[in-house]
């Protein structure tokens, strides 16, 4: 369901009003008014009936596929998916509705929307038609106010051009060589997670629960909230590696782009008010309304764009003085010359934005699977203090080093499998095309859910729902060698995390090597327990997020020193 034409239904009022008015010029201004707004409204009304009634329970081309059971008469499924957190009604749908690749609901006045389930029409979407689909407007335009219209939002020529421009940027050998700035980051923030346990381990010890993990451990022992100290130290890699500046977020928790970014990302009932309006209203008008969230948006935006021209600045006077430049991902966009400076602009506030809150919610989903699993999280750190230097010492990594750890490199892609940072992504047709054969008409929302097809036994077997890295391990002598190195699904398109083709993540490779060096500093220090055992169940715990999936109430732990490492 598009947002009203309001241009149209405008420009219809006004011709109607004025053959009115040359028919019967004596008819007053007031009467004339009030015929251009009651054919106005007359119009809207036509409008919404044909919209949420007839077209999408009578007419459209996308009757007949498989839907799921339930549903309003009115606001079809939107009840269930407001209600639970983002993707696990599609997973139900994935795993409940027979269906061939596609799943047409209803959602919000019965807009259609078109889940995708199998490889093949995955691989229309994403590689052969991928054009044919776009991200949506709203969500460009509401996004695009954060991340800026970079690589990320970026569509048709101009998205081919920008990767194009910064695919050196993100080359093989280049990541290999950013390892040691990953490596000595998440060592400086270990250190500073060590010393905020050792300063708050007595400061806490009158809380029973923290007296017994003390007594059993007999080392030192502290709450920490995961989320939060993940999203300081990953803004502190991406701004080392990503844009050659440290914000110093790690030593500063109340660092104000850190702030900003808490902010922002926090879930708010405001924000998902505004969310539901850009279904039926114009950007211009949702990004007018005064109310707080938009207040808070713009002030960030003004904060996050001028950081990122600070940095553009001072980076084009070190060309101009022929200085040496740094391997971050900016300087080497930067002499590209593919980029004009506000164009360089929006691809830091995606690299900004992207780029340390994905790795942070993988980070907080990682501890919380090893809370769970114990087990797992003993033997990885078995691995990790075998073949790794310790934090205390000022050796960095190799790319060598970290890449040939197969149980720690098992755990991420199982956990990136599991807990997708990004749990649900949307594309709409751009022009009447098809999806497996089935016609698809211009201005169809379509629905990719990596938290639904990442669990889907029909691609990963009868295990997909269990935690297992054990999936990413290849065994010698194992005629499924081949199938195992990648999980063991049937198709790579069972594995969404990062998507797929030409709109596939281009940090994907940034993003596993920063996400690797941050957990094996981690878990080689530390020995995580979850503090509300029965709250943070897999069945009853919240989640909420904006573009990103975390706990809704945070990720308390205790958190360990294991021992000196």
């Amino acid at each position: 369901m598009a947002t009203l034409p309001w241009r149209a239904v405008s420009l219809v009022s006004v011709i109607f009003t004025f053959l009115v008015v040359s028919r019967w010029p004596t008819w007053t201004k007031r009467q004339f008014t009030t015929l251009f707004v009651g054919l106005w409204l007359l119009q809207g009304l036509a409008w919404g009936i044909w919209k949420v009634l007839l077209y999408p329970k009578f007419f459209s081309p996308l009757r007949g596929l498989p839907e799921p059971a339930g549903g309003g008469f009115f606001m079809g499924q939107f009840k269930r998916i407001a209600a639970e957190p983002t993707g696990i009604p599609m997973r139900d749908w994935v795993t409940n509705v027979p269906n061939e690749g596609l799943i047409r609901y209803t959602s919000l006045f019965n807009m259609e929307r078109l889940l995708i389930t199998s490889p093949k029409a995955l691989s229309e979407v994403l590689v052969t038609r991928n054009y044919d689909f776009e991200k949506p407007s709203q969500f460009r335009n509401s996004i695009g106010r954060i991340l800026g219209i970079g690589i990320l939002l970026a569509e048709g020529e101009q998205h081919r051009l920008q990767r194009r421009n910064l695919m050196p940027a993100f080359a093989f050998r280049h990541i290999k060589d950013l390892y040691p700035v990953f490596w000595k980051k998440s060592r400086e923030g270990v250190e500073a997670m060590t010393e905020e346990i050792t300063k708050n381990a007595s400061l806490h010890a009158t809380s029973k629960d923290l007296e017994k993990a003390l007594s059993e451990t007999g080392k030192k022992t502290a709450v920490l909230e995961v989320g939060s100290w993940a999203s300081r130290v990953t803004l502190d890699i991406i701004g080392v590696a990503g844009l050659g500046r440290d914000f110093g977020a790690i030593k500063d928790p109340n660092n104000e782009l850190n702030q900003t970014y808490q902010s922002l990302f926090k879930p708010s009932k405001q924000a998902q008010i505004l969310g539901i309006m850009s279904l039926l209203l114009p950007n211009w008008v949702i990004t007018h309304l005064p109310v707080k969230r938009n207040n808070d948006i713009n002030l960030a935006a003004r904060t996050i764009r001028s950081v990122c021209n600070d940095i553009i600045l001072e980076k084009k006077q070190r060309l101009a003085r022929k200085e040496p430049t740094d391997p971050d991902i900016t300087s080497i966009a930067l002499e590209s010359g593919g980029f004009t400076d506000e164009n360089l602009v929006n691809q830091l506030m995606t690299f900004l934005a992207a780029g340390h809150e994905t790795t942070a919610s993988a980070m907080t989903w990682a501890v919380y699977m090893l809370c769970r699993h114990p087990e797992i999280q003993t033997k990885l750190r078995k691995e990790i203090r075998e073949n790794l230097p310790s934090m205390s010492s000022d050796r960095d990594v190799t790319s060598l080093e970290i890449d040939h750890l197969p149980y720690l490199n098992a755990v991420c892609s199982e956990v990136l499998r599991y807990y997708s940072p990004v749990p649900l992504t949307t594309r709409e047709s751009v022009i009447d095309t098809s999806i497996q054969g089935h016609f698809v008409p211009k201005g169809v929302r379509i629905i990719l859910c990596p938290w639904a097809t990442n669990l889907d036994k029909k691609l990963w077997g009868s295990d997909a729902d269990e935690f297992k890295p054990e999936r990413w391990i290849a065994k010698d002598g194992d005629e499924q060698t081949k199938a195992t190195a990648s999980g063991g699904a049937s198709s790579n398109y069972a594995f969404m995390s990062f998507l797929h083709g030409p709109r596939s993540c281009i940090g994907q490779s940034f993003a596993k090597a920063e996400f690797a060096c941050l957990l094996a500093s981690w878990i080689g220090r530390f020995e995580f327990r979850l503090r509300d055992e029965e709250e943070m169940d897999e069945e009853k715990m919240l989640i909420k997020g904006s573009v990103t999936a975390r706990p809704a109430k945070g990720l308390y732990v205790y958190a360990t020193v294991v021992e000196r490492w």
